[in-house]
């Protein structure tokens, strides 16, 4: 079984918990986007009613607005009824490195405002420990640059500057600058999670701790549910 279809499983699986009236989180990624694409199916075949959603980028609103998917933004509500999304590395407490794809501020924002985080992802995902996979992303202004990439590097990162293909800045839809910081295996992530926060010029950090409500594992035997003890 090919890893798009694993990711496919994983998305229906999620689906499955929303509800007609729910106001959704529309994560960002190849994984999500299944979820996007099956959300519309159950709206337009009538299994789902009065469902709206708020998108984690660009890209995901126009992918929403696309297949009819009525959107909001929070200056119209103030809370999430349920949060679909995938992650580029996960461990079995539920723990997450997120923004290969650029869109972690939007999407931390996304998930810190829902009531319940289902996360998605192929077995490929899955590690013993975060870092062994990804590094992990930092959005930072422009202006921070050297400090915080000094920063990182004095915490025990490898830092590289991400660019686009044709080798300008990656810019997040925000504007800013990202650096993927390789730690390798992190051994404390709530220290290094304190201590990403607490330094000026980092916007945002690709550290998703104690969000996730539930880890929805795709197989090829089939899908595995990890929930939060």
């Amino acid at each position: 079984m090919d890893t798009n279809q694993l990711k496919k499983n994983a998305a229906i699986e999620a689906v499955k918990y929303i509800e007609s009236g729910m106001v959704l989180g529309l994560g960002t990624g190849s994984t999500a986007n299944f979820a996007i694409r099956e959300i519309s199916r159950l709206i337009n075949d009538g299994s789902l009613k009065n469902i709206a959603g708020i998108p984690s980028s660009k890209q995901t609103a126009e992918l929403a607005k696309e297949l009819n998917i009525k959107l909001l933004t929070f200056s119209e509500i103030n809370e999430i009824d349920l949060n679909i999304d995938g992650a580029d590395e996960a461990d079995s407490q539920l723990n997450l490195i997120k923004g290969g794809g650029g869109a972690l501020l939007r999407e931390k924002i996304v998930a810190q405002a829902s009531k319940r985080n289902v996360i998605v992802v192929d077995e490929g995902k899955m590690s013993e420990s975060l870092g062994s996979k990804w590094a992990v992303p930092l959005e930072i202004i422009e202006f921070a640059y050297e400090p915080v990439k000094s920063y990182a590097e004095s915490l025990g990162a490898v830092v590289a500057l991400r660019k686009n293909q044709n080798g300008d800045y990656f810019r997040s839809e925000e504007g800013n600058l990202i650096i993927d910081c390789n730690f390798g295996q992190i051994k404390n992530i709530y220290q290094l999670n304190e201590n990403l926060n607490n330094k000026a010029g980092i916007v945002e950090h690709g550290l998703f701790i104690d969000i996730a409500d539930e880890i929805i594992v795709s197989k090829p035997a089939g899908t595995i549910k990890l929930k939060k003890q």
